[in-house]
């Protein structure tokens, strides 16, 4: 199976010895960041730094006249990723053989929300979540639209992979984050991630829901979960008990049809850029109504959009599955595995998990993340890839 490592650019430039070390995992491909949200990252073999703190969500390289006056825009990267460090550290990374895709995440970026409250996603509450812009709002989708097409299409690459392309909710890795003390199953995560902004309730509307009455449901369905009296699991159905099947339904029907119409105008807008032969993949969830970075789609309909889909499998391939029952031809199935044991990662299970994920319909490997792990985690891929 191909086998693809994540980097980022600053794990590449100002690192001589980087190219040839990546390359030398094994692996065929690597996906570099040109887009990316905030964080703060260790680089512990780099001969300059040892951690990078990537301020805000920005772009890796410069962005071109498109965003002349418009609101809102994508933000160039600081001190970590100065100029066009993504062209940079792909030379570095072609010359050493490797073929190189962009990695471009979408709907993530605090500082967007930040700057701009009315582009956030708003809960039943009233509460904002400056981390997720809602994909409904139409300047929001024109901005993702357009960054998805610039980002993606860089000079020397390959294709792309492209993360966050749907909704974004409660579910946030934040500084200090204290979000835990009441668990939330997914019914509860649903409820808390659905959006009330000006377009969404405008959407309820045109499925025959009073937005006030049904913020109101929202939050009278959850008081139980509040107090722990009533739990929040239970998948779809779940969701159904909490809220009514009738409105649950009607919510589910407005955020699929706005997340699948922007995966299908991001797409496109990529081809349209795109020399012939550029692969466009989506880091997706097979659940359509899941949010995060791997985007809840529709199965059958995603692989009829895109080339293909990058999946979460660290602790198990069950996702692939959805997908591989489409049996579509020529479709990228990759496995996305975590070889970072610090981050939950097995790479010493590496092997044994890419045959598990290709007997389940995997046709690629994704390894998270090259620049982050240790001598030793990267040794242990070194010898799983040599295994498979």
């Amino acid at each position: 199976m191909k086998t693809s490592a994540f980097v980022y650019p600053w794990d590449v430039n100002g690192d001589p010895d980087a190219p040839a070390s990546v390359a030398g995992l094994g692996v065929e491909q690597v996906t570099l960041a040109a887009a990316y949200h905030s964080t703060r990252a260790l680089t512990p073999r780099h001969p300059r730094h040892r951690v990078v703190t990537a301020e805000y969500a920005a772009v890796l390289y410069p962005p071109d006249a498109r965003w002349r006056g418009r609101e809102p825009r994508p933000y160039e990267a600081g001190d970590w990723a100065p100029g066009d460090a993504w062209g940079e550290a792909a030379a570095a990374l072609a010359d050493a053989g490797l073929e190189v895709h962009t990695w471009v995440v979408l709907a993530h970026n605090s500082r967007l929300g930040a700057e701009h409250p009315h582009t956030s996603v708003v809960n039943a509450y009233g509460d904002r979540y400056p981390w997720a812009p809602c994909i409904a709002q139409p300047a929001t989708r024109a901005y993702l639209t357009d960054l998805a097409a610039e980002a993606a299409v860089r000079p020397g690459a390959r294709g792309t992979e492209l993360e966050s392309l749907g909704w974004y909710g409660l579910a946030h890795l934040h500084a200090h984050d204290k979000t835990g003390g009441v668990g939330l199953g997914d019914a509860g995560q649903y409820l808390m991630s659905l959006c009330f902004c000006p377009d969404c309730r405008a959407g309820y509307g045109g499925q025959g829901l009073d937005a006030g009455e049904l913020a109101a449901a929202v939050r009278a369905a959850l008081e139980p979960v509040w107090r722990g009296t009533a739990p929040s699991d239970g998948g779809w159905a779940g969701v159904s008990k909490l809220l009514g099947e009738t409105p649950a339904n009607a919510t589910r029907a407005w955020r699929d049809q706005t997340a699948r119409t922007l995966q299908e105008a991001a797409v496109a807008a990529v081809r349209a850029a795109a020399p012939d032969g550029f692969q466009v993949l989506l880091h997706a969830d097979p659940v359509s109504y899941h949010c995060g970075a791997n985007a809840g789609v529709d199965p059958a309909h995603i692989l009829s959009v895109a080339d293909g889909v990058v999946v979460p499998c660290t602790g198990g391939a069950g996702l692939l599955t959805p997908f591989a029952e489409q049996r579509r031809p020529g479709a990228v199935l990759a496995a996305n595995l975590t070889v970072v044991a610090g981050m939950g990662g097995r790479p010493d299970t590496l092997a044994g998990d890419a045959a598990r994920a290709r007997a389940l319909g995997a046709t690629e490997l994704r390894l998270y993340h090259a620049g982050l792990a240790s001598d030793g985690d990267l040794e242990a891929v070194r010898s799983g890839l040599a295994g498979r």
